[in-house]
């Protein structure tokens, strides 16, 4: 028997990382909101690896920390270690990676929630969707309590139609031996929309007393860590972090996993999901790369409170016996003694292309959906689909126009983008090297990019945004001062130039000019010219980046706005592509799958070619004129 449980403005379904912000964006934004889940024990959990960020991830938590998301503020609360990558390498590239400790991770996150106005969390397993005139209206989960909704995000994770695999044993769950969601999946078919079947897995965890770290190298977190969010300020337990450990797979290691191939589901026919191309079991990485004497492994602690290590490098669904002989295959962990193993899980994932680069369905209306349901692989691809999928959908309740992050704007914009145009036939990884634009989409100008966008839609509060607008306008005033400013070839500034290693002046220069030297800092040129207003270390790494990269800066922003042109020119939702004489039958389908909304879009479509685009751009204009026509008769 069903009854009714409820009315709300958005019902989120899922607790994971996308949910959570999905859920909160949402709530903090004026609409009732209800967040549906599996188990009240597993919000924000990391059934994968303890940590945040990394490669293009760390860009995508800054950038949801500057739309008004929670990621950022919550790891910042929870790391047990901080450290930035790529330092040797230029500023587009510097990324910043915190282990978590997973436990208060989720605890934090699920007080946050608790906490939040206007968000009712609840427990419950959704099993269908309530469709009326093409529109999603409402859930109804398994307990028969059926919930009223204006919009409806779902963020299901690995759960639809999740299934273990270790060894030779295969059985339905969700991660961590959780329910998984059979009857969602069911639903989603019903309505039309077709699923993908994907893989992922994670590596056994060990016991740390169990480990000869004097056989590993030791991978400490930075001294002076920076943090995620712009609101974070000095953490206590920065000067308290836990180190990682590194160590490297043996020639017993590879000839273990050689003899037992045979029992590996990825090569027995066992598993039928497609998995990450850029995080690979081990045993996918042996027979990949068969020349390669060993592959780093990383020893990484799960939190402060728990002898669990994370075996980062060794995710396998080989059978548990086989799991054990290859850990004490590897220098250090000899003697380990295993807590879990690691497994593979497969689940049901929607093909992107049926989304709107809003993430609404295109099937089903006031239906959104967000994270690893969309065919992504991460916590902060999640929580980035997330933040946009909450947004969007209360947007849409309140009758206001949709929020959609260019390419040129941030990786969430290239994300979602390459999802909903391009499709993904494995899960998806976002990269550096997936953004065109990754110059001007730096770690450390997220908030400059998007905290007006956050400002504007009401997540980001008012004395926060004062803060932003003063540092942008310190910046600016600092570099124009720079500019105004000359260093002339005395004593002073020819010492200075000598102990940096720098050519001496023959001429007065002015301060830009001598900053885009590329051996001189800001804090030499401070040191000879300070500026009159006080400036903080982010303040100061903005004018050093803005300045030596300015001629690299504005070739891209010509490459940008040659593409916003092509944005510009949109195409009408119900354009009929079958009577566009000339197209190739390729971009036909094409373009009727996608249903791209600007010319820009449909440039970014696999299969169509520049020759398709100019014929598009000819009916276009002919279908401007004709309709300008009807209208003005």
């Amino acid at each position: 028997m069903s009854y009714h449980a409820g009315d709300y403005d958005v019902i989120v379904i899922g607790a994971g990382h996308a949910g959570c912000e999905a859920a909160l964006a949402a709530a903090r934004m004026g609409c009732e909101t209800l967040l549906l889940t599996i188990n009240l024990d597993m919000v924000a959990f990391m059934p994968c690896n303890p940590s945040v960020g990394g490669p293009a991830k760390g860009h995508v938590v800054r950038e949801i920390d500057a739309l008004g998301g929670e990621m950022g503020r919550n790891i910042d609360k929870t790391f047990i270690q901080m450290r930035m990558l790529n330092t040797a390498k230029g500023p587009a590239v510097h990324a910043l990676r915190a282990q978590a400790d997973k436990f208060m991770y989720q605890h934090k996150m699920k007080e946050t929630i608790e906490l939040q106005d206007k968000l009712t969390l609840r427990q419950g397993l959704v099993e269908d969707l309530i469709i009326e005139d093409g529109a999603c209206v409402g859930v109804v989960t398994k307990t028969g309590a059926e919930y009223s909704a204006k919009t409806v995000v779902l963020t299901t994770g690995t759960y639809l139609r999740g299934k273990v695999i270790l060894g030779e044993l295969m059985y339905e769950s969700g991660p961590n031996n959780q329910q998984p969601a059979i009857k969602l999946s069911e639903s989603l078919k019903r309505n039309g929309f077709e699923l993908a079947r994907f893989k992922t897995g994670t590596p056994p965890r060990v016991h740390e007393d169990s480990i000869d770290f004097s056989k590993t190298e030791i991978q400490p977190g930075d001294n002076k860590p920076k943090y995620f969010s712009y609101e974070t300020e000095y953490m206590a337990h920065s000067e308290d972090q836990i180190p990682c450990w590194l160590t490297y797979t043996s020639e017993t290691t590879h000839q273990i996993i050689n003899d037992n191939l045979y029992r590996a589901p990825m090569f027995s026919g066992l598993i039928e999901g497609t998995g990450p191309r850029y995080c690979p079991s081990i045993e996918d990485k042996i027979v990949r790369f068969a020349d390669k004497p060993k592959h780093q492994i990383f020893l990484e602690p799960e939190g402060r409170n728990t002898k669990e290590y994370y075996v980062q490098g060794l995710s396998t669904s080989m059978p548990e016996e086989v799991q054990i002989d290859i850990l004490r295959s590897i220098p250090g962990l000899e003697k380990v003694e295993m807590m879990r193993p690691g497994y593979a899980i497969e689940y049901d994932a929607v093909i992107p292309t049926q989304l709107w680069p809003t993430l609404e369905t295109k099937l089903v209306n006031n239906l959104f959906t967000a994270g690893q349901i969309n065919g992504t692989s991460g916590y902060e691809e999640a929580a980035g689909q997330g933040v946009m999928a909450g947004i969007n959908a209360a947007r849409k309740v309140k009758g206001e126009s949709p929020v959609v992050i260019e390419r040129s704007r941030g990786y969430i914009g290239v994300m979602i983008d390459d999802l909903v145009t391009k499709g993904t036939n494995e899960p998806y990884r976002l990269l550096t090297s997936r953004a065109e634009y990754r110059l001007l989409l730096r770690h450390d100008n997220a908030d400059l990019r998007l905290t007006p966008i956050g400002y504007e839609i009401g997540l980001i509060k008012e004395d926060r945004h004062k803060r932003f607008v003063e540092k942008r306008d310190r910046v600016e005033a600092e570099i124009n001062r720079l500019k105004e400013t000359k260093f002339r070839p005395d004593a002073a500034v020819q010492a200075m130039l000598a102990e940096a290693g720098s050519t001496a002046l023959n001429n007065s220069v002015d301060g830009v000019t001598l900053l885009r030297r590329p051996e001189l800092t800001y804090a030499h040129l401070e040191a000879l010219s300070p500026s009159p207003v006080e400036l903080s270390n982010d303040m100061k790494e903005q004018v050093e980046i803005q300045v030596k990269y300015t001629g690299y800066i504005e070739k891209q922003q010509i490459q940008v706005d040659r593409m916003e042109r092509m944005e510009k020119k949109r195409i009408p939702e119900n354009i009929d592509y079958d009577i566009i004489y000339g197209l190739a039958v390729e971009a036909k389908q094409k373009l009727s799958k996608v249903r791209p909304l600007s010319i820009g879009q449909a440039s970014r479509i696999s299969g169509v070619t520049p020759a398709d685009l100019s014929i598009l751009l000819v009916h276009l204009e002919h279908y401007n004129r004709v309709t300008a026509a009807a209208h003005s008769s």
